[in-house]
């Protein structure tokens, strides 16, 4: 059920304890790509992994700006601190976990969040009667997560997949010979490079034209296939914290 089209009676009759919160981000994707595909391509994952589960699941409307200062020399980039970050996704969660929704899945777009949701998902867990845990699309399509950049092959490729009409394709080439090969600047393994704008020229990282629609579709049914089994799991699991040793 989706929170956005439900009533509060609707929500009220409710059998299930199972929710999914789809995060992202506001920020830019270099030339072709929307400001808002952190948000579209969790949203779309989101969505495809609770058609794959055979029980009810709430779907939570997604929140919208996330850590992303690293690209703040982009115009049209939104972000928040790290700590109101946090605080706002586990407050909404926990808004959640008020009417009985206490098994929480994070659905997130944008690698900017990953270890904030992470230390989200362990504050629920740690210091409530909920159990939340993150999890990033990207991170869970095999083989094809090395090749994840920034409005690059993957997310290029999911946009033209899921939707096509926000890609703009005369920009391709340019979005290509601008970017950068790969996140950062690199030194005795550590990254000099705070912003995205010290190592690449349009915000791109990563080849968009190796992103087609094909690919795209891969992605989706690996992505929520993997979504699908956490859902899962999470509804079985023993959610009960250890005892102390």
């Amino acid at each position: 059920m989706d929170l956005t089209d439900a009533t509060w009676t609707d929500v009220r009759d409710l059998e299930t304890d199972l929710a999914v919160v789809p995060v992202g981000s506001t920020e830019q994707h270099g030339p072709h790509a929307p400001l808002g595909t952190d948000v579209l391509t969790a949203e779309a994952v989101a969505d495809a992994g609770l058609e794959r589960v055979d029980r009810e699941v709430v779907r939570a409307p997604a929140i919208p700006v996330g850590i992303a200062e690293e690209h703040r020399q982009f115009p049209g980039t939104m972000w928040v601190t790290p700590e109101t970050f946090r605080d706002y996704v586990r407050e909404a969660v926990e808004s959640l976990t008020h009417h009985g929704f206490d098994r929480i899945v994070i659905v997130n777009g944008h690698g900017g969040n990953v270890d904030a949701l992470r230390e989200v998902g362990a504050t629920v867990t740690r210091t409530g009667d909920a159990f939340a845990v993150p999890f990033t699309w990207f991170e869970a399509v095999g083989d094809h997560s090395a090749d994840m950049g920034h409005g690059g092959p993957l997310e290029t490729a999911l946009l033209r997949h899921c939707e096509p009409g926000l890609v703009r394709e005369d920009r391709i080439d340019e979005a290509s010979t601008g970017g950068a090969e790969r996140w950062g600047e690199w030194v005795s393994y550590a990254n000099l490079a705070y912003d995205s704008a010290e190592f690449t020229d349009n915000g791109v990282v990563g080849d968009p034209g190796a992103g087609d629609e094909t690919r795209g579709e891969e992605l989706l049914e690996l992505a929520a296939d993997s979504l699908a089994r956490l859902l899962e799991a999470v509804a079985e699991r023993d959610v009960s914290r250890p005892d102390r040793r």
